[in-house]
């Protein structure tokens, strides 16, 4: 289909107005719409249309949201649906021992990208969220994907600024790398209070059916109760479970260090 007079293809158009959605925008005017995307009013009102006509969007009493058939279209052969489901049962046995947040992540364009959450009824602050992203550098998930990166990979990320969120997060580079190093040796990530001073990330990685690391396991628990090693105990007995489930063959000799 012919681009837009600016350059734009409809596909980058189409995304900018799924992307205008967040938790705290589920329903829009066309005129938010429009504002949110950054795309024209008229622009916006066109694809819209289409988009209503597809199943894509539905109106809603106070606007459009995004339709049950982009859903059931991305759902059907998206590799995170699989990863997901071969998850949860696993993550509710953790959550349910830990009795805090517990999350799966990947990673997904220089960012941890969380595809599941079980929360809790407790009181710390936990940011995480299902389709929410968060930078590698200041969450546990984070840093487990990183840490079983490629070195080139790790570079890239290493050479970009990386911001600092509370006291404890970590930016000088060559520090970082001797934390990934520790990461890879031991097997799990945990971190006080790198990106939320009140709350503290365990983490560990899932594997996939060729031994590279496909995901990370993790636990949101309140800073100073962090109990590491009954925790770990935990998530490592969840996240085997889910890399068997996967198709993990359980074998760590030539372990691939590569996150996908």
């Amino acid at each position: 289909m012919a681009n837009s007079t600016s350059g734009e293809s409809v596909i980058s158009r189409f995304v900018r107005i799924v992307g205008a959605f967040d938790d705290a925008h589920r329903t829009m005017t066309v005129a938010e719409l429009s504002r949110r995307s950054g795309l024209p009013v008229t622009t916006t009102y066109r694809l819209t249309d289409e988009m209503l006509s597809e199943g894509l969007l539905e109106r809603g009493m106070d606007g459009v949201r995004v339709g049950t058939r982009l859903w059931e279209l991305v759902s059907r052969s998206s590799r995170m649906v699989g990863l997901r489901e071969a998850a949860l049962p696993f993550m509710e046995d953790v959550q349910s021992i830990v009795q805090h947040s517990t999350t799966l992540g990947i990673l997904d364009s220089d960012e941890v990208l969380y595809i599941e959450r079980l929360g809790a009824g407790s009181s710390i602050v936990n940011i995480t969220k299902v389709a929410g992203r968060l930078p590698l550098h200041a969450t546990s998930s984070g840093l487990v994907l990183l840490a079983f990166a490629s070195p080139a990979y790790q570079d890239i990320i290493l050479a970009k600024p990386l911001t600092r969120f509370t006291e404890t997060t970590l930016t000088d580079p060559s520090e970082l790398r001797r934390h990934l190093a520790a990461i890879r040796q031991r097997g799990f990530a945990a971190m006080p209070g790198v990106i939320v001073p009140e709350s503290s990330g365990i983490a560990v990685p899932v594997y996939g059916p060729d031994n590279t690391v496909v995901a990370a396991l993790s636990v949101v628990v309140p800073r100073n109760e962090e109990n590491i090693g009954a925790r770990v105990a935990v998530l490592m007995t969840a996240a085997r479970g889910i890399s068997r489930a996967i198709g993990w063959r359980g074998d760590t000799r030539g372990m691939i260090r590569q996150s996908n």
